[in-house]
């Protein structure tokens, strides 16, 4: 599974890799994970469409467990080659594997969400929770993961407002 969204996307966002459904249907983020995700979007009048949607690797790991070292590496020069293609302003990765993977020396994914940290060529990567996690913690009580998400979410908002290049909604 590549990817899908818009090849000129100001943000890019990346996940672990695919579910159950997305290995079915071959489209990333179409599963309930995914459906979370576009309420998350469309909670800052942002359509799946306006962004481009990728994840590490690029087939889903027997029993949807986190990829191994080796699997990461293998997909890992089709994610550059995504990345170099796209041009995005700004990475969104989506929990702590893409985190880790994209920048290892952050912190775990509850310490790096939320922040814009540096990377190569000048592009900025901002964790966030994967949409999942969400479903697991569905509270929306302060200091939860739905309202940690939505804090960032707005953050991304206001990173779009200031840099996006075609991402006015």
């Amino acid at each position: 599974m590549f990817g899908e969204g818009d090849p000129h996307a100001a943000v890019l966002l990346v996940g672990e890799g695919p579910g159950e459904v997305e290995d079915q249907t071959g489209r990333p983020f179409v599963g309930p994970a995914g459906q979370k995700l576009d309420e998350v979007l469309a909670s800052i009048g942002l359509a799946r469409d306006r962004v481009y949607i990728t994840n590490v690797v690029k087939c889903r790991p027997p029993e949807n467990r986190v990829p191994t070292r080796k699997e990461t590496e293998a997909c890992f020069p089709y994610l550059e080659a995504q990345i170099a293609l796209i041009n995005p302003g700004l990475i969104v990765t989506l929990g702590n594997t893409p985190t880790q993977w994209l920048l290892p020396e952050a912190p775990g994914i509850t310490s790096a969400r939320g922040t814009f940290l540096p990377w190569r060529g000048g592009i900025q990567l901002f964790p966030m929770f994967h949409p999942s996690y969400l479903l697991r913690y569905p509270s929306r009580a302060k200091g939860s993961p739905k309202y940690l998400t939505w804090l960032d979410i707005q953050k991304v908002r206001e990173w779009l407002d200031e840099h996006g290049k075609s991402q006015e909604p």
